[in-house]
């Protein structure tokens, strides 16, 4: 995996140095940008000492001309540092946004616990959004500094008091502005998580519509997303208010920085210390500083937004794994030996259990539940807390978990599809360049070739989202396909015909023997037309192995079996 960050200061820090090449270009540019705005009035000032004063018509021009030169320089210094700052937003927004995903997708698992798919989604988006607005907002403070300590500079010229003036009063009102905007930190923590909670209820409860409509629950769900809405507004206003509470704090305390400034420059030129063009210049300079001081709000204002999102993607980053890579590997050809010894997880108790290469086994477990507890532990989303589980004698514990899943698939009952066609979802978990894997024998086996005939482009027909476009049996098939077309060494498969006819059923339980013959199969499924096909069925009752055998000398000699399975 990524690296993980302990703290929300890491997360920015590393958002700066992966961009230090444009935020150092933009803040270049920028920061010639704020000395030439600041020597606008300076040259005015000259323009009225050298010619309107002395009524030169010659220096007029001149000077007229040397402004226009600079203007231009203005108009491209700020497009190009613009861009360049703009452009470090977005790529270090888009390197988190990496980051994140990596992290959630990580074999070890671990960063979904706790969190709803759209709260990960909006961190993803929102908070990476304001995490690399922070170059850009760097990029302008910077600038704006540059422009103050030019501004400060030319009054230290042209008058010591005024310099001073400019000098002093910066800092403190910097500080201000800091001290200014932690109510606006917390606050845009609180209303980033209650946005993040709002967008992950909302894709919950549009994941569910069809369930909602079906039960009549769509009162309760309205109600349910309007209270959680009411308080992400709560929050967002909030933050809204501090926000504006520390513009208005800090513009009236630039108002009274600059009116110092003009207040200073009128009584050195009364009293003749300073020259017309100079309390002209004084003034416009006084006026500029309103610029770079409300830029320096904002980037305060930034910088707070962005700190607080910070810590929330550093929460995300630095979530430990669910499990963690061991440093045995497998051997380059897996066997398929599965062995369980003394396996306790959840509602398992001592569980023991060898599965020999190439069988294909039944599972039936009389509680939901503890099928789950066995399929979490096999797929190794977690491990197990007492006992262990190995392939051909190495324990799963010590594999690293993405290698153990190129040789060791759990295809979970509730897959999802993905956006695409029909056939990419079945090709989706194919190795590349692995040369036994036959997409067309496992949409054949799963009936997927069947699907495919009543779909308007065959197995090029787009799919949408989760597959909501097809039926629930046809996804179910497409499912089934896509984990046979993974071909891997060891398969098990969790409950994959609950939503189709007796007869499709039957056709896939034959169709599945036979695609899957001399490897390692496991069907967890109280399924009659899978459970006939396989070699031995084991029966899971109270956490225990009640017994093993095939299919129907269970069905003579066990009523927990027949309860499950014929019920």
């Amino acid at each position: 995996m990524g690296p993980s960050y302990p703290s929300g200061r890491d997360v920015l820090r590393d958002a700066v140095r992966g961009q230090r090449r444009n935020v150092a270009l933009g803040s270049l540019l920028g920061s010639g940008h704020q000395i030439g705005e600041a020597l606008v009035p300076v040259l005015i000032g000259i323009v009225i000492d050298q010619a309107v004063t002395d009524s030169d018509t010659g220096a007029l021009f001149l000077w007229l001309a040397i402004l226009a030169v600079v203007y231009v320089g203005l108009a491209l210094s700020f497009r190009i540092g613009a861009w360049s700052g703009e452009k470090a937003s977005v790529q270090a927004e888009h390197s988190l946004r990496i980051t994140l995903v990596r992290r959630v997708l990580d074999p070890g698992g671990g960063a979904e616990e706790g969190r709803l798919p759209g709260a990960l989604a909006n961190i993803a988006t929102e908070d990476a959004k304001r995490v690399g607005v922070v170059n850009l907002a760097l990029m302008f403070g910077i600038s704006a500094l540059m422009g103050l300590l030019t501004c400060a500079v030319v009054l230290l010229r042209t008058s010591v008091l005024l310099g001073l003036v400019v000098l002093l009063g910066t800092p403190v009102l910097l500080w201000l502005g800091h001290l200014l905007s932690k109510p606006l930190e917390s606050r845009s923590e609180a209303e980033q998580e209650r946005a993040a909670h709002a967008s992950a209820v909302a894709a919950d409860l549009v994941a569910g519509l069809r369930i909602l409509k079906g039960i009549g629950g769509e009162s309760t769900a309205i109600a349910r997303y309007r209270t959680t809405s009411r308080d992400s507004l709560q929050a967002t206003l909030r933050a809204a208010r501090a926000q504006a509470f520390q513009n208005g704090m800090v513009l009236a305390l630039t108002g009274c920085l600059i009116a110092v400034v003009a207040l200073v420059g009128g009584r050195l030129a009364a009293q003749g210390s300073i020259s017309l063009g100079e309390l002209v210049s004084a003034v416009g300079l006084a006026l500029f500083l309103l610029g770079p001081l409300e830029t320096l709000a904002w980037v305060n204002a930034e910088f707070a937004q962005g700190r607080a999102s910070a810590a929330r993607i550093a929460e995300v980053l630095a979530t430990p794994q669910a499990v963690t890579s061991g440093g045995r590997i497998l051997p380059q050809q897996v066997r398929g030996a599965v062995r369980l010894s003394g396996l306790s997880h959840g509602g398992l108790r001592e569980v023991d259990l060898d599965i020999a290469p190439g069988e294909l086994l039944g599972v039936v477990a009389t509680d939901p539940a503890h099928a789950a507890d066995l399929l979490r532990c096999l797929s190794r989303q977690t491990d197990p807390e007492a006992g262990t589980v190995e392939l051909d004698g190495v324990p799963l514990r010590d594999l690293d978990p993405a290698e153990l899943r190129t040789s060791l698939l759990v295809a979970e009952h509730d897959a999802d599809l993905f956006e695409g066609t029909v056939r990419e979802n079945v090709t989706a978990a194919v190795i590349a360049g692995s040369e036994s894997a036959d997409p067309e024998a496992a949409m054949a086996a799963a009936g997927v070739a069947q699907v495919a005939q009543t779909l308007p482009d065959g197995e090029d027909t787009a799919v949408s989202e989760r597959g909501r476009s097809l039926s629930g049996g046809q996804r179910q098939r497409v499912a089934l396909a896509r984990a046979l077309a993974a071909d891997r060494p060891v398969l098990v498969v969790h409950d994959p015909t609950t939503a189709v006819d007796a007869v499709t059923e039957a056709r896939i339980a034959a169709g599945l023997r036979e695609i899957r013959k001399g490897r390692t199969t496991v069907l967890v499924t109280t399924s009659p037309a899978l459970l006939a096909v396989t070699d031995r069925v084991v029966l899971l009752d109270d956490g225990r192995i009640a017994d093993s055998a095939p299919h129907t000398d269970l069905v003579r000699r066990h009523e927990a079996y027949r309860a499950a399975v014929l019920s």
